[in-house]
């Protein structure tokens, strides 16, 4: 069982930065692939990002490669999502989510846990 809490959301303007944290509790954190996932108001739950649970892989959509960055410590069981270079687009509800599996798939159903989420707000 593992439990998510994301924080580091917030109102930032077009241009800028923001860091989001997941902390995971429980002792097999590194046993697990992790992803962010996004979903704005009134659209699905996208996958934004996937780290191995070793942090050799990584993975992005299209509309963020190049601007955003996921990376884990497992020695702190947190997982990260640096998000620079934001547009308005970017705004929504960001979710860290666990799999027993891989992320690859880029599904929401290859994931175990979720957190509750951290709102975005991108101003333009």
């Amino acid at each position: 069982q593992v439990q998510l809490v994301e924080s580091g959301g917030g109102l930032v303007q077009a241009g800028g930065s923001l860091r989001l944290s997941c902390a995971a509790s429980g002792r097999t954190f590194s046993r697990y692939d992790m992803a962010w996932f996004r979903q704005a108001p009134g659209k699905e739950r996208d996958f934004v990002a996937g780290i191995t649970w070793s942090g050799d892989n990584t993975g992005y959509a299209d509309s963020v490669k190049g601007r955003f960055t996921i990376s884990r410590d497992n020695a702190k069981n947190t997982v990260y999502l640096q998000m620079n270079s934001v547009t308005p687009e970017d705004t929504a509800v960001y979710y860290c989510a666990a799999s027993h599996g891989s992320w690859y798939g880029r599904l929401t159903a290859n994931f175990d846990y979720w957190g509750q989420g951290t709102q975005v707000t991108v101003s333009s």
